[in-house]
């Protein structure tokens, strides 16, 4: 199944929140109620109120130059205006050093561990020699919950004991790497909650280690969102991209949520890109982000 099937049917909440609304404004007239009706239908689907309003906003004055009378056309202006809002970065990953780091951050409970044992057995179905680390020492059980994803996708993994320094972790995976001719190497954080001072500190200390053992190597900061908490993961992400310099997000979770607009909100508000979205439990279902594809899925 390919990305736009598995993203139709991991959208089918939010469609089922939103898609009567969408399918009932777009039979009628392009007047003011369909535009305050559009408005409030991406607001039901977690759009947030600013990003609903730039995109009704720009859908209005893109059917005015263009002389726009069927609602059927609008729709697909729509569908363009939403795909191109969601374009704020480069989407896939950089992995073009040897090795190369991906850094996973967020709370806990958000899939993060599970999302890099799905990204470790995909990069692994590409030929890359992957290594994991677990450098989240403090929750319990976290290492071993990423070594179960490492038998599963036939990966290596470096740990230490519960309660370690997490950067020492971090400088035992990357001696590693180096030694063994890793690709890439995905390290796992703790995910304490991201007000806590001593968390940034955490990751300020691990990223002066990847700085220090592999200077110049490519890096990714992926910070890993549930998609059912909608706008308060948008403040998840303000504050960890304030913190940790986030390259990328990864929603998970997609499959169970009706508040799937949320990708709109956080590509408008924080210009990060979505790297890769979560439509399921299985293994092979960490798919890469396509912003046509979700666009025309969810419209």
């Amino acid at each position: 199944m390919g990305f736009f099937e598995k993203i139709k049917a991991g959208l089918t909440r939010t469609r089922e929140n939103i898609g009567h609304s969408f399918d009932s404004l777009f039979a009628g007239e392009l007047d003011d109620d369909f535009y305050d009706g559009l408005e409030e239908t991406l607001i039901l689907g977690d759009m947030g109120a600013e990003t609903a309003m730039n995109a009704v906003e720009r859908l209005r004055e893109r059917v005015k130059a263009e002389k726009v009378r069927e609602t059927g056309e609008a729709r697909a202006c729509l569908r363009r205006i939403l795909a191109e809002m969601l374009q704020v970065g480069e989407p896939a990953l950089r992995l073009d050093s040897s090795p190369a780091v991906v850094l996973f951050i967020g709370v806990n409970g958000v899939g993060k561990t599970t999302t890099i044992g799905k990204l470790a057995a995909r990069l692994k179905g590409e030929g890359k020699r992957v290594l994991l680390a677990a450098a989240d020492t403090f929750r319990a059980a976290a290492a071993d919950q990423l070594e179960i994803w490492s038998q599963r996708g036939g990966v290596e993994l470096v740990r230490q004991h519960e309660g370690a320094d997490p950067a020492a972790v971090v400088f035992d995976a990357l001696t590693a790497a180096k030694a063994r001719g890793s690709d890439v190497v995905l390290i796992d954080t703790a995910g304490r909650l991201h007000n806590k001072q001593n968390l940034m500190n955490e990751l300020s200390k691990i990223s002066r280690v990847v700085d220090r053992e592999v200077p110049g190597a490519a890096r990714e900061t992926l910070l890993v969102l549930d998609a059912t908490t909608g706008q308060n993961g948008l403040i998840q992400a303000k504050q960890f991209s304030q913190a940790a310099g986030v390259t990328g997000i990864v929603l998970t979770k997609l499959d169970g949520s009706a508040k799937g607009g949320i990708v709109f909100a956080i590509a408008q508000e924080l210009r990060v890109p979505v790297k890769f979205v979560g439509v399921g439990e299985g293994i092979d279902d960490l798919m890469p982000f396509e912003a046509e594809s979700f666009v025309e899925a969810l419209v």
